[in-house]
């Protein structure tokens, strides 16, 4: 099996939701915390309402383009497995309708729409390997859209 899907997954997904939010976190409480300590007055209100705005924007657009990415996603020769949240599903290529990738997305974005519904929907988004020179395109993903057509018109 050889994974297709970038190893950079869990740190976008898990990583730096965690230092993102924490970090605005403590922009909000240290000023109050130093404030209550120092018997001072406190910090102005624009102090906590940026970060607030941030915390909300933040998880709004990480809703949308981070959290929805699954885990991994291994090619096994005529069948692909998806892992997310320690669910696992095997697709067989000829099942995937459409495979479309946005190489010059910062990581690049693949999603994979299937014929039929699974345990992760009817599509799924993952960040496709990143590379060094992103304008030939991807060799991985490219032999995939192919073996995805080859396996298509078999059916």
């Amino acid at each position: 099996m050889r994974r297709i899907s970038s190893r950079m997954t869990f740190v976008n997904k898990r990583v730096f939701p965690v230092v993102y939010f924490g970090l605005l976190l403590a922009f909000m409480a240290v000023p109050l915390a130093l404030s209550i300590v120092r018997n001072t007055a406190p910090p102005p209100l624009a102090a906590f309402i940026v970060p607030a705005i941030l915390i909300v924007g933040g998880y709004f657009l990480m809703r949308r383009l981070i959290f929805i990415l699954v885990d991994e996603v291994w090619d096994n020769g005529n069948v692909l497995v998806i892992k997310n949240r320690g669910e696992q599903e095997r697709i067989a290529l000829s099942d995937i309708k459409t495979v479309s990738y946005s190489p010059f997305a910062n990581p690049p974005r693949v999603t994979l729409s299937f014929l039929r519904s699974t345990a992760f929907g009817d599509e799924i988004i993952f960040n496709g390997p990143m590379r060094l020179m992103a304008f030939g395109g991807n060799p991985v993903l490219q032999d995939l859209i192919d073996r995805v057509d080859r396996a298509r018109r078999k059916d």
